[in-house]
């Protein structure tokens, strides 16, 4: 009976499958399988053949493929597990592959090795900080994961401090697990954030289109007032101005920002500028 599941998965799998050329930029649903173009010298620029993408480092593999969110390796096939867009990165050599990614619209945010997030410290239990960073379960922090943390000299921490970090661990067997330092040792902006400031939440989505390297919101809030900023992954912004009313005002724009188009933004601050 289990055999006879699989096999019924498998060719439902196989009667979804899309080349990932021809879709990049659509909608994919979970459970589909991405089909690439077989590229090979051998093969020559117009015997490409679409196959599914192989994701084990045999002999014939001569592309490097890397498996983003929403994406999930099974066996020598890359299964859909999100719904979303497709999106593709061209690797800097162009020699094909690179990474490919589901970009979506998710609330609850997952913790993901590497990524850098805002997180509130909830309590602490012996050596380990508990940090809430609004995944499933608290992420836990040790007070040596601070630049020139040791056994005599602990980091002032208190239950309620706003810590920005990444994280060294997660997956979804084990508990998420933080740190303030790289893999210098340097704290590199990392550690526990000012008393001052506002922090709010915000749309994943947002997140990552502010975090964009071409992003013109936040070099036109830049333009607006002095101030600090922090984007956590996680969908926290932390933000902090010369007075309370201008923290307010950047936070609302930040917030807004994300269902405005460029005409409206540009009115919006033209608006703040004359004021």
């Amino acid at each position: 009976m289990a055999e006879a599941a699989s096999v019924a998965a498998e060719s439902l799998a196989g009667s979804r499958a899309r080349a990932a050329r021809t879709v990049l930029g659509q909608v994919v649903l979970p459970g589909e399988e991405l089909l690439l173009p077989e590229q090979e010298d051998a093969e020559g620029p117009g015997g490409a053949v679409e196959r599914p993408l192989s994701l084990n480092a045999g002999a014939r593999s001569r592309v490097r493929v890397v498996c983003g969110p929403g994406l999930r390796r099974c066996g020598d096939r890359l299964l859909v597990t999100k719904c979303g867009r497709l999106r593709h990165k061209e690797p800097g050599s162009g020699s094909g592959g690179g990474v490919y990614w589901v970009d979506s619209q998710q609330k609850r945010y997952v913790p993901v090795k590497g990524d850098h997030v805002i997180g509130i410290v909830t309590a602490k239990s012996g050596d380990i900080f508990k940090v809430d960073v609004g995944g499933s379960e608290p992420a836990s922090l040790s007070y040596l994961s601070f630049e020139g943390a040791t056994k005599r000299n602990r980091p002032n921490v208190q239950v309620g401090d706003l810590i920005y970090g990444q994280f060294v661990v997660a997956n979804k067997d084990m508990e998420p697990e933080m740190v303030c330092i790289d893999s210098c040792g340097r704290a590199n902006g990392m550690g526990v954030i000012g008393q001052d400031g506002l922090l709010f939440k915000v749309t994943l989505g947002l997140i990552r289109k502010l975090l964009a390297p071409d992003c013109e919101i936040i070099q036109e809030v830049g333009k607006l007032y002095p101030l600090e900023i922090v984007f956590g992954m996680n969908g926290r912004i932390w933000v902090k101005a010369k007075t309370i009313q201008q923290t307010l005002i950047l936070a609302n724009i930040l917030e807004a920002c994300e269902h405005m188009t460029s005409d409206q933004r540009k009115q919006i601050f033209s608006r703040l500028a004359e004021s």
